[in-house]
């Protein structure tokens, strides 16, 4: 039986009526047309489908809609503003990390949620966190290049 659902999607309240236990992923896509936010696994191993929940880096295939309820959902169309990309947008742009594409909003998803964690990461915690996503092309050396320069360039994680 569908449910009420109300949350905050890129900074615009939305409120939804489906299934509680539907994935988050479905929803965005279907529901609201955010396709940047991609199916990968369907299993939340590959990272394709990463989203940020209150800020930090989620699997969106395996999250269900009442987990999402109530919170702030940023994907890849939430993160450039005023016509300007996010810091990890750009640097991903300059480091040349996109090769298919298809990992990338997860990518940049999860390195946002680092970058807030952690401004200035080590090597060893870029690596760590961002080879948790798959990227298919196995462009990592461009992925990781990309993930230190956003550090570098301080307060990538958040404008």
């Amino acid at each position: 039986m569908p449910t009420p659902h109300s949350l905050k999607v890129n900074g615009r309240d939305v409120n939804v009526e489906t299934e509680t236990d539907r994935p988050l992923l479905d929803v965005l896509r279907e529901d609201l047309g955010l396709i940047g936010t991609k199916y990968g696994c369907g299993e939340g191993e590959c990272g394709a489908c990463t989203v940020l929940i209150d800020g930090r880096a989620t699997r969106s295939c395996i999250t269900a809609i009442r987990e999402a309820n109530g919170k702030s959902v940023t994907t890849i169309e939430g993160l450039a503003t005023d016509a300007r990309l996010h810091p990890v947008q750009q640097a991903f742009l300059d480091a040349q990390a996109m090769q298919c594409g298809y990992c990338v909003p997860g990518q940049i998803l999860a390195a946002v949620d680092l970058l807030n964690r952690q401004p200035h990461p080590s090597r060893d915690e870029i690596v760590e966190t961002m080879t948790r996503n798959i990227c298919r092309c196995c462009n990592y050396p461009k992925i990781f290049a990309a993930v230190a320069a956003a550090g570098e360039q301080g307060n990538a994680g958040s404008r």
